[in-house]
């Protein structure tokens, strides 16, 4: 959640006129719970069965248990995938808070596309 967090305070991610959505494998009642707890307003969506994480190819960045790892996914508004990045990944760091200043730039290109 500290990433949503830092999301929703950021005039910069803001000035993008994004709509933001977190998507996570817990229940809704788990994802509402913990929505009203950090105080935030983005949308959470329950891909239980990894039905949209298959969907948009991200498969390939989850934990052996199926969980998701730390992806952003930029969708256009044809729902074509403009930009992926799995910052959960080893690969790419293994981390699960990114700050909106390294994001920023990444967002705004694939905006552009």
């Amino acid at each position: 959640m500290d990433q949503v967090v830092d999301l929703e305070g950021s005039s910069q991610f803001q000035s993008l006129n994004i709509a933001l959505l977190s998507i996570g494998t817990d229940a809704i009642e788990q994802l509402a719970s913990a929505a009203r707890q950090w105080g935030v307003r983005t949308p959470h969506l329950s891909d239980q069965g990894g039905r949209v994480t298959r969907r948009y190819g991200l498969s390939r960045w989850t934990m052996p248990s199926g969980e998701p790892m730390h992806t952003f996914v930029l969708v256009g508004k044809d729902g074509r995938v403009k930009w992926v990045n799995d910052y959960g990944a080893p690969e790419n760091g293994g981390r699960m808070n990114v700050p909106v200043s390294e994001l920023y730039p990444h967002l705004s290109k694939g905006l552009s596309k």
